[in-house]
C-alpha cells in the first residue's frame, strides 16, 4: 500500500496513490515566439526560487529560437535538473519566451500544477531520477522524453488540490517573514547610513541626545588603534574541521583542544569571492585560516563592535578600491593596517554599537524564524508524500 504517513483526514480513506509517467499528465509546448536579439525572455532560478525574468546586458542571437510560454505552465532547465530548477510560469510573465533548453508544458485537467511542482522538487526525487538519467555526469541536459518518462505517485485531485492549498498558504507564510526579514536589513542599513558620517564629512547626520554639539569625529587608521595579522598552518586542520568555511570558535565546533585567540575580534577573507564582504565579529576563544585576516587588541580609544558595524557601509568599497586585481580579488595586510576610519569618542562609539547590535539581534530572530518555517514545511513534505525509497524505482 502507498500513501503518505500524513493524510488529510477526509482522504483517509481514499484509494492508494497510483503510479504514472509523469508524461500521462504534461504535453509540451513549443509555440513558436521570437529570435533571441527580440525575444522578452524568462529564466528559471535554482534551488526552487521560481520563474523571473531574465535581464540581459546584451541582446541575444538572431539565430536562436524561442518559444511563448504562458502562465500556469510547468517549466523546468534541462542544464540544472539537479539544481532544483522548476517552476510555474507566473501570471506577469505570460507571453514571455524560453529556449528548448528551458522546456515549457501545459499540465491537464488531472494534475494540480502546484501538485507536481512540490512532487518533483523533494531532493530524493530530483536527484535519484535526475542522476540516474545523466549517469552521474551533472553536466549533462535532462531531455524532455527523459522527464516524462519519470514515474509519479497521485492521489485524485481533490487530495493533490488539498496538498497544493496547504503548502501553498505556508509559502504565503514563510514569503511574509522573508519580507520582515528583508526590511529588518533595509532599516538597519538606512540607519548605517545615517549614525555614520558620508564619504567626505566628520559629522553623521544623526546623532544621539546627548552628543550632539560634541566635537567632530576624528580619523584615524586602523594600525593606531588595532593589531592586523593572519592565520597560519598550524591552525589549518582546525579550521578545516570546523563548521565555518574560514574560522572556528569555541561554540562552533563540537570539540577542540585549544585556540590561539582569545579576545575580541574582527575576522575578513584574504582573497577569493568573499574579499571585502565576509567579515565577522567573535568575542571569545577562536582560530582561522591562514588566508583570513584578524583585526585584534584594540586600544581604549577603539570599541571592536563600533569597527566591525562601521566596516559593514565602508569596507566592501575600500576594499575593492584598493585590492590586487589578479586572477581573484586579494587584499594585503597594509591595505588593512593602512586603511582610514573615522571615529567619535568611545562612548558614541558604544551608543551607536548597542543601537545597531539590537537591530543585529532583531534580524537573527527572524532569520532563525524564517529557517524554522523552511524546515517545518521540509518536514510537512516528507510526510504528506510517499518517499522515494517506498516508491522504488
Amino acid at each position: 500500500m502507498l500513501v503518505p504517513k500524513l493524510r488529510f483526514p477526509e482522504f483517509n480513506n481514499e484509494n492508494d496513490w497510483k503510479k504514472r509517467d509523469i508524461g500521462d499528465f504534461l504535453k509540451e509546448s513549443r509555440i513558436k515566439g521570437n529570435k533571441g536579439d527580440t525575444a522578452k525572455k524568462l529564466t528559471v532560478k535554482l534551488w526552487g526560487q521560481g520563474v523571473f525574468e531574465k535581464k540581459e546586458r546584451l541582446k541575444g542571437s538572431e539565430n536562436t529560437q524561442y518559444f511563448r510560454r504562458k502562465s500556469g505552465q510547468f517549466i523546468y532547465s534541462k542544464l540544472d535538473f539537479l539544481n532544483q530548477a522548476f517552476g510555474i510560469v507566473p501570471n506577469n510573465l505570460d507571453g514571455y519566451e524560453s529556449t528548448v533548453d528551458l522546456p515549457c508544458f501545459d499540465v491537464n485537467e488531472n494534475m494540480n500544477v502546484r501538485f507536481l511542482l512540490e512532487y518533483v522538487q523533494r531532493t530524493g526525487f530530483y536527484k535519484k531520477y535526475g542522476e540516474m538519467a545523466d549517469g552521474g555526469r551533472r553536466a549533462k541536459r535532462i531531455q524532455v522524453d527523459t522527464f516524462l518518462g519519470f514515474p509519479i505517485y497521485t492521489p485524485n485531485l481533490k487530495e493533490q488540490q488539498k496538498i497544493a492549498s496547504f503548502l501553498s498558504s505556508l509559502d504565503g507564510l514563510i514569503n511574509g517573514e522573508e519580507i520582515k526579514f528583508e526590511a529588518l536589513k533595509a532599516h538597519k542599513k538606512g540607519l548605517i547610513r545615517k549614525l555614520f558620517p558620508a564619504e567626505g564629512k566628520t559629522v553623521p547626520e544623526w546623532r544621539f541626545p546627548e552628543f550632539r554639539g560634541c566635537r567632530e569625529w576624528d580619523v584615524y587608521l586602523i594600525k593606531d588603534f588595532a593589531k592586523v595579522t593572519t592565520g597560519n598552518k598550524d591552525t589549518q586542520n582546525k579550521v578545516d574541521n570546523g563548521k565555518h568555511p574560514f574560522f572556528v570558535r569555541s561554540q562552533a565546533v563540537e570539540r577542540i583542544d585549544s585556540y590561539t585567540f582569545d579576545c575580541e575580534a574582527i575576522l575578513t577573507s584574504g582573497d577569493g569571492v568573499g574579499v571585502g564582504k565576509n567579515f565577522h565579529y567573535i568575542d571569545g576563544k577562536f582560530d582561522f585560516h591562514q588566508r583570513v585576516y584578524c583585526i585584534y587588541d584594540f586600544s581604549k580609544s577603539a570599541f571592536g563592535m563600533f569597527v566591525f558595524q562601521y566596516f559593514s557601509e565602508h569596507f566592501n568599497n575600500r576594499v575593492m578600491k584598493l585590492s590586487a586585481k589578479n586572477s581573484v580579488d586579494s587584499v594585503r595586510k597594509s591595505m588593512i593596517t593602512e586603511m582610514p576610519i573615522i571615529m567619535p569618542n568611545i562612548a558614541e562609539q558604544h551608543k551607536i554599537s548597542e543601537c545597531l547590535s539590537s537591530i543585529d539581534d532583531l534580524i537573527t530572530a527572524q532569520a532563525e524564524k524564517v529557517r524554522t518555517l523552511k524546515l517545518h514545511k521540509k518536514g510537512l513534505i516528507q510526510e504528506l508524500f510517499p518517499s522515494v525509497e517506498e516508491e522504488g524505482e
